[in-house]
């Protein structure tokens, strides 16, 4: 049990994990509660409180655990990859990870609905995109830039879908489905490019260019 229980574990368990979430806890909930919102409202579940299927929203939730991952796979690169290596490659996942979280905080809040217009949030989405493309193409291209335009292109024709969607020739029903296909399989296709660049050079076999 010494080396299980040892004070540096303990240590930087309680720093790393248990110390910000008690923050975090403490702070949303006093926030919340601030804001006008019941203890209730804040703890417990949506789907809990209004007493409908918690399959809801299935996809939409899916959506942001995506994005999550996506963010996951590079942070957690980011940390491994030691400070004298390649400066670029360390910038490109920082960044890539800071874009996939806040996408996720963006579809789990709706903040391109709710708080910001659509019209000024989405063509910074595709700004940054298009930056990180000009400035680490080399290698993006090298690790799999094939992924990135296939990512970037099925999210850009979600976004499209949604921009012309009232215009279209057909139901609303079915520009959705189409608008939210595009926008699933494209963050699909977004954690599949963000594994590729966290595991480029941690494993050669598997991450060779093909």
């Amino acid at each position: 049990m010494r080396g299980i229980a040892s004070a540096e574990r303990i240590r930087a368990c309680l720093i790393w994990a248990c110390v910000p979430a008690l923050i975090f806890y403490a702070a949303a909930l006093s926030i919340m509660k601030l804001a006008g919102f019941t203890t209730t409202e804040v703890l417990r579940d949506v789907m809990q409180q209004t007493e409908q299927s918690s399959l809801l929203g299935l996809v939409s939730s899916v959506n942001s655990w995506l994005w999550i991952a996506a963010a996951t796979l590079c942070f957690f690169r980011y940390a491994l990859q030691p400070r004298g290596g390649d400066g670029r490659y360390r910038r490109l996942l920082l960044l890539m990870g800071s874009f996939s979280l806040f996408l996720g905080i963006d579809d789990f809040f709706l903040i391109h609905d709710n708080y910001l217009a659509e019209g000024i949030l989405l063509p910074l989405y595709a700004i940054f995109a298009i930056t990180i493309l000009v400035r680490y193409r080399r290698i993006i291209g090298q690790i799999d830039g094939t992924a990135f335009v296939i990512a970037a292109g099925l999210l850009a024709m979600s976004i499209l879908v949604d921009a012309v969607q009232e215009n279209l020739p057909m139901p609303y029903e079915y520009t959705q489905i189409a608008e939210e296909g595009f926008k699933f399989v494209g963050a699909a296709a977004w954690v599949y490019l963000c594994f590729r660049l966290a595991a480029y050079r941690l494993r050669p076999g598997l991450t060779d260019p093909a």
